[in-house]
């Protein structure tokens, strides 16, 4: 063990990081306890309802989409290409190829700017996500998820 005096006098200390117990208080833990919904963060909700609107919809057609990965990005990468609209990109959707199965990626911010609350994000998550299933499939948004389209 290293020791050095400490400037002005005293006993030596270690070195390196050390942790302080301020006044005796104990060692500092987190605000709120984690069985509440506020202790997980916006992103980790987000990530959750993707995953439920996502396998919801993944359930109605199990052979076809067996290998789907879904993926969350921030914002998108890129401007929008050509054939896309010429707004911000809610979602992409990538087409299997040998290397890789077929993706779907959800842009997070984008999606998350044009909601007032979570009812309206779980609406809008599956609406983002049955268009991009559906132009996997060659199908209508209407036909891969007429619970979000209000069918």
């Amino acid at each position: 063990m290293d020791l050095q005096a400490r400037p002005g006098g005293g006993s030596p200390s270690r070195r390196g990081p050390r942790r302080r117990d301020r006044h005796g208080r104990g060692l500092r833990g987190s605000l709120i306890p984690s069985h509440l919904p506020a202790f997980r963060t916006r992103r980790e909700r987000f990530d959750e309802l993707v995953t439920a609107s996502a396998s919801a919809i993944i359930e109605r057609f199990p052979r076809r989409l067996e290998h789907l990965q879904v993926i969350v990005e921030e914002v998108p990468r890129t401007d929008p290409a050509p054939w896309e609209d010429s707004g911000v990109a809610l979602g992409r959707t990538v087409p299997a190829t040998r290397e890789h199965p077929p993706i779907i990626v959800v842009h997070r911010r984008p999606i998350q700017t044009r909601c007032a609350g979570e009812e309206e994000l779980e609406a809008m998550l599956r609406q983002v996500i049955s268009e991009q299933i559906a132009s996997l499939l060659g199908l209508r948004p209407e036909q891969v998820d007429p619970e979000a389209w209000g069918e």
